[in-house]
């Protein structure tokens, strides 16, 4: 039988004295309310009413037994809000850095349109990874091989000065015999310092001559900006940052990089919303370009 129904009767009609007012109070027909309170009266094995006066008069079974249907009442509303809570709970999620304001706050507002409470936490890649292990976070969008990923994207070069059109040749910035000509650097920002991607640049750099400090980490991206601002130094950074930074990007000619991304969770359904429910936001954080940059979600 539906006990929390019967107990919701019981308590509305011995408060009014009255099944056809206490039916009206709970928000039920009359002839229902009496079916759950005979049905709870069969339950309990006892009369909870006398129903030869007018009035819906408690026996003193009914008397005994109206606190516990009270309390019972009482635990259910508390796990009703218990479960809406559970429910519509904050999902803590690493992403990197390198997001941008307005784009979070938009992936936000489509989650919650779906009901998923985002709260995030900005991070290098290792630094996700970490989080997620030590359960600081329900999932974190990690950095792997473009070929394992379900977000992608491009990476080139970005100038504070002019650039030729096409796409930049790393062995043009060689230093010549003289040793006179400026060194100009390629700065790896901490979100690209990962295997895929560092030490395919490497080998780039390697194989076309340049000096080891000419391709180098940054400590940070702002240092890494700061950098490029004040010379003719390159960036390793996505066309989308390239913008955001007022800086002239073009692709890399010796090779072709990218961020490959991928959601981790705790609980799989956690991955698959972000995954499928918020797929086009998380692309517009991270600056892949859906169609010019092959960011196609994974089937």
């Amino acid at each position: 039988m539906d006990l929390v129904g019967g107990c919701k009767a019981f308590v509305s009609v011995s408060e009014l004295g009255s099944f056809t007012r206490g039916s009206a109070a709970a928000g039920i027909p009359q002839p229902v309310a009496s079916r759950r309170v005979a049905a709870l009266e069969r339950h309990l094995g006892e009369r909870l009413f006398d129903r030869s006066a007018r009035r819906a008069h408690l026996t003193p079974f009914g008397r005994d037994m109206l606190p516990w249907a009270r309390r019972l009442m009482r635990l259910a509303d508390a796990m009703e809000q218990a479960a809406e809570r559970a429910r519509l709970r904050e999902l803590p999620v690493a992403m990197p850095a390198t997001c941008g304001n307005r784009e979070l706050a938009e992936l936000d507002a489509e989650a919650r349109a779906s009901e998923l409470f985002l709260e995030f936490r900005l991070a290098a890649p290792g630094e996700r990874v970490d989080l997620l292990r030590t359960q600081d976070v329900r999932a974190a969008l990690t950095a792997v091989p473009p070929d394992e990923a379900s977000w992608t994207v491009l990476l080139g070069v970005g100038s504070a000065v002019d650039l030729p059109s096409g796409a930049v040749h790393l062995e043009t910035l060689r230093v010549g015999r003289s040793g006179r000509t400026p060194r100009r650097r390629v700065w790896i920002q901490p979100e690209d310092d990962v295997p895929h991607i560092r030490d395919r640049l490497f080998r780039v750099r390697n194989s076309v001559g340049l000096r080891p400090a000419q391709v180098t980490v940054a400590e940070s991206l702002t240092s890494a900006v700061a950098e490029v601002f004040g010379s003719a130094d390159l960036l390793l950074c996505s066309a989308a940052q390239a913008a955001e930074f007022g800086l002239r990007w073009r692709p890399i000619a010796e090779v072709q990089l990218a961020r490959g991304f991928e959601i981790a969770a705790e609980v799989g359904d956690d991955a698959e919303k972000l995954r499928t429910l918020l797929w086009s936001g998380v692309a517009r954080c991270l600056g892949a370009d859906e169609q010019e940059q092959g960011c196609t979600p994974k089937s």
